[in-house]
């Protein structure tokens, strides 16, 4: 067993399919707290751009906001005699580093997309993909990078990255890929080659140009793997856009196999097991699509009934908790967490336009759809994000904002919280503050 910040710590690793790596480490898990007086178990999930040495850097961060308001003598939360222990959920979601936003020499904000860059991304990416050959087609478009001048060279390395994807689901919106995998590569360079319009950028309320969108403005806010899109047109800002896209989609596709599968599994022994642990899952990015993948399960039998949820900087679709999306209808993905009150508990939702991570990504998969203008991304934009609107089109949801600690905040069960996080939240990877542990301490207070 191990320890962060006080709190015995069991890392579980996974592979790309889902399963323990070391099951080993989920029989550690079991046994570490049947050991001892465990009353509460919280369950962290890492997003992407995280090895296991960032992964556990993150999780020893995120807790040493939370260890001094439990450690408080005046015991204002109410929690003294409450007994912790951590899962911390490692999954394959390396490797795939924008170059834009590297501190060490990347293009900044007056730098453009250059030919290097792109080889060199394409570098990074081998591995990432589940594809058997996707490493060669990876070699494959590196050699094209020179020609992509050419309407041939284009189709062919877009074809070449929708050959390293797993099939695309035909669901509406960013949480499928289909509109990616129907676009002729020409068609796509076209698309993506446009510079954003300022109302594109992720602009703070005071109006200026989030610097999370430079590396050397913010070096160690806005690592998100992959995400960010260049701020140039042309070609080449066009081939990085859809390594970004590319990108987004597999470990989409990985945090749901991941979440659906073996976490999903090691929860539900851990229920099954010691019934009496309290479950209090945080996700950070994807590990937010993980986790709430991991309750909902592939069906309701397999369904896990966790009893608190927070959610930081969440990359998939606001409406991934609707009931009602659209005119025909349609729930989304995760909805099945709401209507069978999976969470016993509040599910709390941070959400800020300073993500320029997930806010940057969304209009890029707006305009392969085909909409323009202004507003992309927004709380009215079906591409929209959790982590830049917070939970839309939901009933359950109430809108409200990260307050500082102390404040009496009125969470309940069975509701989805959204708290605008702008004054706190300068980024999509800046989420260890004071704030956002005392609102997670918060949810786990109401069970």
């Amino acid at each position: 067993m191990d320890n962060l910040q006080g709190f015995p710590y069991f890392p579980v690793e996974f592979a790309k399919d889902g399963s323990p790596a070391q099951p080993a480490q989920v029989d550690a898990l079991l046994d570490g707290l049947k050991a001892q007086p465990t009353t509460d178990l919280i369950v962290l999930s890492h997003g992407w751009n995280n090895d296991m040495a960032e992964a556990r850097d993150l999780y020893q961060r995120f807790l040493g906001c939370v260890r001094p308001l439990l450690d408080d003598p005046q015991d204002s939360l109410g929690l003294a005699g409450r007994r912790f222990a951590v899962l911390g959920v490692l999954w394959p979601s390396k490797k795939f580093a924008d170059a834009q936003l590297i501190p060490s020499g990347a293009a900044g904000f007056d730098s453009p997309v250059t030919n290097t860059m792109l080889v060199a991304e394409l570098e990074r990416l081998k591995g990432t993909f589940d594809a058997p050959d996707a490493d060669a087609k990876l070699t494959r478009a590196q050699a094209l990078v020179p020609q992509l001048d050419s309407d041939p060279a284009q189709n062919e390395f877009a074809q070449l990255l929708k050959e390293v994807l797993p099939p695309a689901p035909p669901v509406p919106g960013l949480e499928s890929a289909a509109d990616f995998m129907a676009m002729d590569g020409t068609d796509m360079f076209a698309t993506l080659s446009i510079p954003p319009p300022a109302t594109d950028l992720q602009l703070p309320d005071d109006g200026s140009l989030n610097s999370s969108i430079s590396a050397s403005t913010a070096p160690d806010v806005d690592h998100a793997a992959g995400i960010g899109s260049s701020l140039f047109g042309g070609i080449k800002a066009a081939a990085m856009n859809v390594l970004n896209l590319t990108t987004y989609y597999q470990m989409k596709d990985r945090a749901g196999t991941v979440g659906q599968g073996g976490v999903n599994a090691v929860l539900r022994r851990v229920r099954q097991e010691l019934p009496a642990v309290r479950l209090h899952l945080v996700g950070h990015s994807f590990g937010c699509r993980l986790l709430s993948a991991a309750v909902a399960g592939a069906d309701a039998a397999h369904s896990v009934m966790a009893d608190s949820m927070t959610l930081l900087q969440g990359a998939f679709s606001h409406y991934g908790f609707s009931g009602s999306y659209d005119d025909g209808g349609h729930a989304g993905f995760f909805r099945r967490v709401v209507s069978d009150k999976l969470v016993a508990g509040p599910i709390v939702v941070s959400h800020t336009r300073n993500d320029s991570a997930v806010g940057t990504m969304y209009p890029l998969a707006s305009r392969l759809a085909g909409q323009v203008g202004q507003g992309l991304g927004d709380a009215n934009d079906k591409f929209g994000g959790l982590g830049s609107n917070g939970a839309q089109k939901t009933t359950e949801a109430t809108d409200g904002l990260l307050e500082d600690v102390g404040f009496a905040y009125p969470f309940g069960s069975g509701q989805i919280y959204n708290l605008r996080a702008d004054t706190y939240i300068s980024g999509h990877s800046d989420i260890c503050h004071p704030q956002t542990a005392y609102a997670f301490l918060k949810a786990v207070t109401t069970v």
